[in-house]
């Protein structure tokens, strides 16, 4: 059994006879431990008070004017945030029944922190006790934003931001580096390993440092095993089998249906349907398509059935990749079930 993402708190959550994540008080109790509400040396009285009464019973009912009381104004905003997430969570059937309400209507009310948090959660749950690295890291394309080389001989390499930019500050020498950099003092250059069969036993050791670089081409083991997540992530959600193949390109001139998997995706996607003209350097954003195939065609949309559903991923101007992984839930042409 792999130990992975500790930090999630997902052992903290019960599953029951659906595969369905249900809250805990531990998990609850978990988010007080966070850097957003864990108390410091500074924490005024009344912090203390309503950390520890929500330790004690973590649904206790707070009173807003309790939260008024405490010293620091940004600790009154992150428990205000934190206290309206919690109840709207306590009212959920599941955490999967509350991550696909986030969705519906006019917008997420909910910090993306906590969405990314949520995500990382359900991709756990998916994975399940023994994934490969190829999955575990494709899986970090969901809830992580990822920084995006394309090599000269097209390799498309996937880094996370954070640790890009970590490594970018320091050199990769933490405190150290900031005073060598400070000082123009050369700093050594650090390549992040890219993650191949020959390394990937070293991924569980570092785990939760998000510094493996994935590479995205469609021939490779990352996109087949990010295909394969996405597959999961349907029949979780759906109860819906589908097949999801990645592709070089689509060669289908009368696509039915397609989903941008991210802003930029969504645009190009979009326009490429409507016949609009999208110049060499936006098509260029474009890192892998994928094809989705119903295995049921019982639930798709008449109209659709027997039709592929193209999903595409593209970088933004920065180089940036944000998944949105809702997107795949929220627009597949599903047919209403009784």
């Amino acid at each position: 059994m792999r130990k992975y993402w500790p930090q999630s708190n997902y052992q903290y959550l019960t599953v029951n006879q659906d595969n369905q994540l249900i809250l805990t008080d531990g998990f609850l109790r978990s988010y007080l431990n966070r850097p957003e509400l864990a108390l410091i040396p500074e924490s005024c009285s009344q912090e203390q008070l309503i950390h520890q009464q929500l330790l004690d019973n973590p649904l206790a009912a707070i009173d807003p004017a309790e939260i008024k009381k405490m010293a620091d104004p940004d600790i009154q905003v992150n428990y205000e945030i934190w206290l309206r997430f919690r109840d709207k969570l306590c009212k959920a059937k599941s955490i999967e029944s509350f991550y696909l309400s986030l969705f519906e209507g006019s917008g997420v009310d909910v910090p993306p922190l906590f969405v990314d948090q949520l995500t990382q959660i359900l991709c756990q749950h998916l994975l399940g006790d023994n994934p490969t690295a190829f999955e575990a890291r494709a899986a970090e394309l969901l809830f992580r934003t990822q920084k995006i080389t394309i090599t000269d001989e097209g390799h498309i390499m996937c880094a996370d931001q954070q640790t890009v930019e970590k490594f970018a500050q320091t050199g990769g020498f933490g405190s150290i580096g900031e005073l060598l950099k400070q000082n123009d003092a050369p700093l050594r250059t650090i390549d992040l390993d890219v993650l191949s069969k020959e390394n990937s036993d070293e991924y569980w050791g570092q785990n939760e440092n998000y510094n493996f670089v994935l590479q995205l081409n469609f021939d490779q083991a990352g996109a087949a095993a990010l295909a394969g997540l996405l597959e999961k992530w349907v029949f979780h959600f759906h109860g819906t089998k589908v097949k999801i193949t990645p592709q070089g390109e689509i060669t289908d001139s009368k696509w039915s249906w397609h989903i941008g998997l991210d802003v930029t995706a969504s645009e190009i996607l979009n326009a490429l349907y409507k016949g609009q003209t999208v110049d060499n350097a936006k098509l260029a954003q474009v890192l892998c398509l994928f094809k989705l195939e119903f295995i049921d065609q019982g639930r798709v949309m008449t109209e659709i059935a027997g039709k592929p559903v193209y999903l595409g991923i593209a970088h933004d101007s920065d180089k940036r990749l944000k998944f949105k992984p809702q997107n795949l839930l929220i627009n597949l042409p599903l047919a209403e079930t009784s």
